[in-house]
């Protein structure tokens, strides 16, 4: 080999070297799990900790696109606490719904009945759409809250009518806004879609939350649906993935479409470790997260703050405008403490390392605005009604909508 080629190679490997870790990382990582603590944002943003990272470091190392076997014992796990036959380990929980949807839809002209709130169609970047051509039929809850057998019925698409884009999924989202979908209304939906020959799949992103404040193990929760998408960065935790559960024929060509999309991963031993550390040490947490939202819920009323969407798990959303405050006001103020909250708009999200003391400053914010204003003559102004709430993550300052995950 001559010096020159020697040179040359050395050379590019200099260009390429790189060290991510600096001196101040340590510093920067506790930094950074004391803004996550101050932070409303979403619980998406949770950080793994060190014992997990330390849990993780201990999978096994094989590749999931051919044999992993930790992510192959989560996958059988997920299907056993969920009574389902199979489960398949997705990087998302977007790719876990879109792959859901299209496995199920087989041949078009179809549609998707969901809530109108629904991840699915507001969170997705149009997947239904793009990837599997289907029509989307949203419907208004006419309570409020939640989709009725009788919303279901005024909205599916039956019959071989040529004018009209037959119903194939009718797709719920368990939590939704945070709140929790009663699970007699659900099987009400599935027996009504099973018996009409509709599929039954969930958005259960969130339903740890009402595993954990209801007590209803996820097998009597997930029953009634033939496909469910479980997240572990989203309430527990983790730093990735999502789970798809359903039958074991359903999984098998779900699989192909994972490999399609792009979400066949390679070395997932310590992915799917995070998320089993999530489950065993971080699910039992989350029914002091519902205290601590219902702490900040029931501050807000105490203020005058009207609650639009009240805390059945881990989110609030609500109007300061009774009050004569914006969200503007609210979010400039908080920023300007000596340790920072971050916030969006009207929607208040707590999460597993949400800090006490977080809650207790914002509920000063908004307190002593409150204050400010009624000092200078603001009178409190009448209680607004919402009678079909309001969609998540549609959250307005200065006339600019801002999108929540």
């Amino acid at each position: 080999m001559s010096n020159d080629l020697e040179a040359a190679r050395a050379h590019v490997a200099e260009q390429v070297k790189v060290d991510l870790f600096t001196l101040t990382q340590d510093e920067d990582n506790k930094r950074g799990m004391q803004e996550v603590s101050r932070s409303f944002l979403s619980d998406t943003i949770t950080v793994p900790t060190p014992e997990m990272y330390s849990y993780a470091s201990k999978a096994s190392v094989g590749d999931d696109v051919y044999h992993e076997p930790c992510t192959l014992a989560l996958e059988a796990h997920m299907a056993k606490i969920t009574g389902k036959e199979a489960a398949l380990f997705i990087p998302s929980g977007t790719m876990s719904n879109q792959i859901a949807l299209r496995t199920h839809l087989k041949q078009p002209p179809y549609a998707v009945l969901c809530d109108h709130r629904s991840h699915i169609v507001r969170y997705e970047a149009g997947g239904l759409a793009f990837h599997s051509g289907a029509h989307a039929q949203m419907v208004i809850p006419s309570n409020g809250h939640h989709i009725t057998l009788e919303d279901v019925e005024g909205e599916i698409v039956l019959g071989q009518d040529i004018h009209s884009c037959p119903t194939e999924v009718i797709s719920l989202e368990n939590t939704l806004n945070g709140t929790i979908f009663p699970q007699d209304e659900i099987v009400r939906i599935s027996e009504y879609a099973h018996r009409n020959g509709v599929k039954m799949h969930l958005d259960g992103a969130r339903i740890w939350h009402v595993a954990a404040e209801t007590g209803k193990p996820l097998t009597e929760l997930l029953a009634p649906f033939d496909s469910v998408s479980l997240c572990f960065s989203k309430g527990l935790g983790a730093p990735i993935g999502s789970s798809l559960v359903g039958p074991k024929e359903y999984i098998k060509k779900a699989r192909w479409f994972r490999k399609m999309f792009g979400g066949g991963m390679r070395q997932t031993g310590f992915m799917a470790a995070s998320a089993a550390y999530a489950l065993t040490h971080n699910f039992p947490r989350l029914p002091a997260v519902h205290e601590l939202t219902r702490k900040l819920e029931a501050g807000l009323v105490e203020i005058g703050v009207d609650i639009t969407s009240s805390a059945e798990t881990c989110m609030v959303f609500f109007d300061p405008s009774p009050i004569g405050v914006t969200y503007l006001e609210i979010i400039e103020r908080a920023n300007q403490l000596p340790e920072p909250l971050k916030l969006g708009g009207s929607r208040l999200v707590v999460h597993i390392q949400t800090s006490p003391q977080a809650v207790e400053d914002f509920l000063t914010v908004v307190r002593t605005l409150a204050e400010e204003k009624k000092t200078a003559g603001f009178a409190p102004l009448e209680k607004k009604s919402y009678p079909n709430g309001r969609p998540y993550g549609n959250i307005y300052v200065r006339g600019v909508k801002r999108e929540a995950h």
